[in-house]
């Protein structure tokens, strides 16, 4: 098949740009050609040595947007999502298949205003998560677009159902694992009597509550040497004001490192596979319902974590890929740490067994052949 991919958004880096990286080389891996569609005025973070189409209208990007000028870069990109879709429609005839890799319920409720909802070919919206406050809007744009065969929404969850609906036109599956694509090498642990080093990686903000995990990292009482290596890349002027405020208060302890930056590719990839585990203690509603990028990480990179118990449970209730904690709960989050790090030999066996299993049901290529099916699904 001929596969085309609608990007829009414009990033930094991240796991979106790794998201990409999975569509095209897991769909050419199973014999598919990929190309790009893209704004003019596109900016891509990595060279996925993919041909790519130029739409005519600019993409938005909303880092460093905020109050007024935020509802205007929407409106723009609401004027412009019309123009691409027409586009899209045109070019119908050049590709089988046409994938928007990171959707939401306002891609399909503007899809309903386009002739792009009579595409000939199937068209793969994936949404990464849906909350309880975009479901009915969710389901109120699919039930519009019923009648549209080729259109097909694919969420991104861990149940067969949407809040407890289903519809014969919304498809689920599992999200993706993210691997080591560039750097071909077995995860390595560090051994007992070395310095177990754990990593909390990602975009920075400030929800992720990265103060508490320091207090509650150092006040630990460790039967073996640790190190908290902390790296992050941020949108926002005022997140990365309170990064850097971070970095200089703690800065001299020297069970700490800190690196300010976005890591792609090898960089990002090197950096995850020299720590031994993952810290993920922020807490928030959304991450019930939105797939966790990190753990993703970790799974495919065979690390245990350390996570709160509102990060996807139903992969934890799953796989004993490391340990939850009480979301919010510092106190909890501190027992938790301190046991986790000081029984990791103990344990490693079984989160390592877990973790094989959970990176084969979630791996690149499941995913890619679970899309294939709806693709090809009639």
């Amino acid at each position: 098949m001929r596969i085309a991919i609608f990007e829009n958004i414009m990033t930094p880096g991240g796991h979106e740009v790794e998201f990409d990286r999975i569509l095209v080389e897991e769909f050419r891996a199973l014999g598919h050609a990929v190309e790009f569609y893209v704004p003019e005025n596109f900016s891509f973070q990595f060279d996925y040595k993919t041909p790519v189409n130029r739409l005519n209208g600019d993409a938005v990007t909303y880092t460093n947007s905020r109050g007024l000028k935020k509802i205007f870069s929407a409106a723009k990109r609401e004027i412009n999502r019309q123009r691409w879709y027409r586009q899209l429609f045109d070019a119908q005839k050049n590709f089988d298949a046409l994938i928007v890799p990171t959707s939401t319920y306002r891609y399909l409720r503007a899809l309903n205003h386009s002739a792009l909802k009579k595409i000939s070919v199937p068209m793969i919206f994936i949404l990464h998560g849906i909350n309880p406050t975009e479901a009915p809007k969710f389901l109120a744009a699919t039930d519009k677009l019923a009648s549209n065969k080729n259109i097909k929404p694919v969420v991104l969850t861990f149940t067969d159902n949407i809040f407890g609906q289903r519809r014969d036109n919304i498809f689920t599956i599992y999200p993706p694992t993210y691997t080591a694509r560039d750097l071909k090498v077995a995860p390595k642990i560090s051994a007992a009597g070395e310095v177990l080093k754990v990593g909390f990686f990602g975009q920075y903000r400030r929800e992720k509550n990265l103060r508490g995990l320091l207090e509650v990292f150092l006040r630990g009482n460790y039967t073996r040497q640790v190190e908290l290596q902390v790296q992050g890349s941020t949108m926002h002027a005022e997140d990365s004001q309170d990064f850097e405020q971070i970095i200089r208060q703690y800065r001299g302890d020297e069970r700490l490192s800190f690196l300010h930056k976005g890591l792609i590719g090898a960089d990002w990839q090197r950096a995850i596979l020299n720590v031994d585990a993952l810290l993920m203690p922020y807490s928030a509603p959304r991450y019930k319902y939105h797939w966790g990028g990190m753990l993703f990480t970790a799974i495919g990179f065979g690390k245990p974590v350390v996570a709160s118990d509102d990060m996807n449970p139903e992969v934890f209730r799953l796989y004993k890929v490391g340990e939850t904690f009480q979301s919010g709960n510092l106190d909890d989050l501190a027992r938790v740490l301190e046991n986790f790090i000081n029984d990791f030999d103990k344990n490693f066996p079984t989160y390592s067994e877990n973790l094989k299993a959970a990176g084969e049901d979630f791996s690149p290529v499941n995913f890619a052949r679970r899309l294939e099916k709806i693709i090809r699904q009639e």
